[in-house]
């Protein structure tokens, strides 16, 4: 007897997914160094001395063995070339808020001159959360990574204070440390604060308010900055200080109270660029205008205080400049971890744009 007919449109469909699911459809092997030669029709040790970028390899076969990498898409192993220099050459940057655009000018920086130094970047977020802080530095510490840049972070847990004691690390824009070989990158906050107010001052303004970031160094120094020059102009009498945050939003929120103040601020030197778009948005809302009713000062110049419709005066501090004496102080310290700590600090000056202008009672 015959068997039942044969469904050739299933028997068909059936063939396609024993192909899809075969081998030759399946994902490919990883080709190997061993592979690469075999291709180039050569060893394995001289294979390794093309991609170690040794010079003793004629050119012919330095082609021949570029070549047969390139054909099959051969990547090396960075994990094992590690495990036989004994380094990944990998630099692990924990900035506390990417959000913020200093940060990312500031990671230009770093990246090109790491680059240049044979040196990745791989890059984490903590969002001012200490405990993805934590989980960052570990991710970073699992993948063996050469150095530590800690941005807007200081060293204070256990974990961070751990890793600083066998991970060469610079801090950048935090001074509250004081840990054996970390080195320091930092601007003269007091002085950007300074130079904030004085020019205030000179366009007669006396109602000079400030609204102080995230609980850090520099924002600590940028508050006494404001206060020593208020004091310095005889104007201790009007000196308002609201905290904030390193965010627009907050910055919105603490300018809005200021703002409900009577008499209120004539003009506010807030905490970053951040705080400043914030501080804008509060006037906009409570229909003042900038600089006609109020002067609004920013801090750090990031791309954003130049761009036509904001143009906020701000003080500039040079984050990519800071970025590559990050990377060379980093850099230095892993050619040689014995180094005592050393500190280098930027000088900031003022950028004056049409956010701020003459008080209105001068």
């Amino acid at each position: 007897m015959s068997g039942p007919p044969v469904n050739t449109t299933t028997a068909r469909a059936r063939d396609v997914a024993e192909a899809v699911t075969s081998d030759a459809y399946g994902p490919r092997p990883r080709p190997t160094i061993r592979n690469v030669a075999e291709r180039a029709g050569v060893s394995k040790s001289l294979v390794s001395l093309v991609l170690r970028g040794s010079p003793h390899v004629s050119e012919h076969r330095r082609q021949a063995v570029l070549q047969a990498a390139r054909e099959l898409g051969y990547r090396p192993n960075a994990v094992a070339r590690s495990l036989v220099e004994g380094r990944t050459h990998l630099v692990g940057a924990l900035v506390a808020d990417l959000h913020n655009p200093f940060y990312a000018e500031f990671l230009d920086g770093l990246q090109e001159s790491l680059h240049g130094d044979g040196l990745r970047l791989l890059i984490g977020n903590s969002q001012w959360e200490p405990a993805l802080e934590d989980e960052a530095v570990e991710a970073f510490l699992e993948l063996r990574v050469d150095g530590l840049v800690l941005l807007g972070i200081a060293p204070t847990s256990d974990t961070l204070v751990e890793a600083t004691s066998y991970t060469p690390t610079v801090v950048v824009g935090e001074r509250d440390t004081d840990l054996e070989g970390v080195d320091i990158v930092v601007d003269d906050d007091e002085m950007g604060a300074r130079l904030a107010v004085d020019h205030l001052v000179q366009l007669g303004h006396r109602r000079i308010a400030h609204i102080e970031g995230a609980r850090s160094s520099s924002a600590r120094y940028r508050c006494e900055g404001y206060l020593v020059a208020m004091r310095r102009h005889a104007l201790a009498p009007y000196i308002m200080v609201e905290h904030g945050d390193s965010t627009e939003e907050g910055g919105r929120q603490a300018a809005a109270s200021l703002l409900g103040r009577d008499p209120r601020p004539t003009a506010i030197f807030a905490a970053n660029d951040m705080v400043a778009l914030g501080v804008l948005a509060a006037a906009s809302e409570l229909g003042l205008r900038v600089p006609e009713d109020l002067s609004v000062i920013g801090y750090d110049n990031t791309h954003l205080s130049g761009v036509h419709h904001i143009s906020l005066t701000t003080v500039d501090q040079p984050r990519r400049a800071m970025g590559r004496s990050a990377a060379a102080l980093l850099s230095d310290r892993i050619g040689d971890p014995g180094k005592s700590a050393r500190r280098r600090q930027v000088t900031p000056k003022l950028v004056v744009r049409r956010s701020t202008g003459p008080a209105a009672s001068a």
